[in-house]
């Protein structure tokens, strides 16, 4: 059981660095910060993009990551 946890946990914290890795910054985009505007395609739809997914993907691992863990950690396994 502990062999799987292990394993679990090495293919959560590779997924977490490919998919911290892909995303963009913040301040990838300085000419907007320049011209002082802000209101774009992807600004308005962030819940659909594919940093949104990305993001939501890598909370979720996160989570997971914390999870394995401390089951890693505890005594019952």
């Amino acid at each position: 059981m502990k062999t799987a946890l292990t394993i679990v946990f090495i293919v959560i914290c590779i997924a977490l660095i490919i998919l911290v890795l892909s995303q963009e910054g913040k301040d990838n985009n300085i000419s907007s910060t320049l011209t002082g505007s802000t209101d774009s395609y992807w600004s308005k739809n962030k819940g659909r993009s594919r940093d949104a997914m990305l993001a939501k993907i890598t909370a979720a691992l996160v989570v997971l990551f914390f999870v394995v863990a401390i089951l890693l950690s505890s005594k019952w396994i």
